[in-house]
């Protein structure tokens, strides 16, 4: 979740009708990747890249389901990428504009080696982003000599889905992709996943469903939908009437034919906790550290979490700096 969410916008047209909770809960739940883009709202993060890089590593896609749908991925496999991070401007536009630049080399061009893969890290983004938000990750983890899969969530980038199920029915999604990646002898052992915000709660539901999963990395992830969605409004769009959103999270669930509880990250810890490295940012709006601790408190011994300082929801995936030292070191604790 760390673009504004485009429901809001359509929220206000609706703000004159009847039946508004309705109106809003179709619009929550509607593929982002299916909104007009005149509809779209700018990400705060811009990734300064070119966006080129990321068609070296080739599409491919995996038909899943229940409700169908056709998930796009890429492998990008272990190689001196000489990825390095060449300039942020996290202070300098406020607390809701960012840019990131950093450099990549493919093989064969400017770098001369390759690797097996020591293990496979699935990478899932947030809400209304895809495979590209997480390309730094990918190409960072594959020097340490992971196999890195970016995928593109259902309803998201160049994958299919007319909704969205708030990673509820995307555990699915995502074993399918495992069970097609393993049978295509993909999937190096052990397995991984690494999350921001919606693609955190995503990776800690399929580690408490899926006893291969061996590590699991969440960034900013929230421990109550409702909350993380009303704290979206009041971070980016104050104006949309809090009455609405209400009504429309409340018919959330009767539409998608999800008990309400199954949203909250909190409900899928109490009833199956796991262990996990869990990452906030101090000055996160969205998921702040007292909502990261509770979701820390729900987990099983051996867990962690860092918090890192000035950083924000939306920035704060982006922090190499403070974050790729704990990363590598808890998924080497995972092999």
């Amino acid at each position: 979740m760390t673009r504004v969410f485009n429901w809001l916008l359509l929220a206000l047209l609706a703000s004159s009708t009847t039946g508004c909770g309705s109106f809003v809960a179709h619009a929550i739940a509607r593929a982002p990747n299916r909104y007009p883009s005149w509809f779209s709202a700018e990400a705060p993060v811009t990734l300064a890249f070119n966006p080129k890089l990321l068609t070296n590593f080739p599409s491919q896609f995996v038909d899943v389901g229940p409700p169908p749908a056709r998930l796009c991925y890429r492998i990008v496999d272990p190689a001196n990428y000489h990825f390095r991070v060449t300039s942020t401007n996290w202070m300098d536009h406020g607390d809701k504009e960012y840019t990131f630049t950093f450099h990549a080399a493919v093989p064969g061009r400017t770098n001369g080696w390759t690797a097996a893969p020591r293990g496979t890290v699935v990478l899932l983004h947030g809400y209304g982003e895809a495979q590209f938000a997480m390309l730094p990750w990918a190409l960072r983890l594959s020097e340490d000599g992971w196999r890195c899969v970016l995928v593109d969530l259902r309803g998201h980038g160049e994958s299919t889905g007319k909704r969205i199920y708030f990673t509820v029915r995307e555990t699915n999604d995502i074993n399918e992709l495992l069970n097609t990646l393993a049978q295509k002898r993909e999937l190096a052992a052990p397995l991984s996943l690494l999350g921001e915000s919606y693609g955190a709660v995503l990776a800690l539901r399929m580690e408490a469903c899926d006893p291969a999963i061996r590590s699991v990395v969440a960034i900013a992830p929230y421990a109550s939908f409702s909350n993380a969605v009303l704290n979206i409004r009041e971070q980016y769009a104050d104006w949309v009437p809090k009455i609405m959103v209400k009504a429309g999270i409340k018919d959330l669930p009767p539409l998608l034919k999800i008990p309400p509880a199954e949203f909250d990250t909190t409900t899928v810890l109490r009833r199956t906790p796991v262990k996990a490295l869990f990452i906030a940012g101090s000055d996160d709006k969205i998921a702040p550290p007292p909502v990261v601790k509770q979701v820390r408190a729900l987990a099983l011994p051996g867990s962690e979490m860092i918090i890192v300082p000035n950083a924000t929801h939306e920035a704060l995936t982006y922090y190499f700096k403070d974050l790729t030292e704990p990363v590598l070191s808890w998924l080497d604790k995972g092999q």
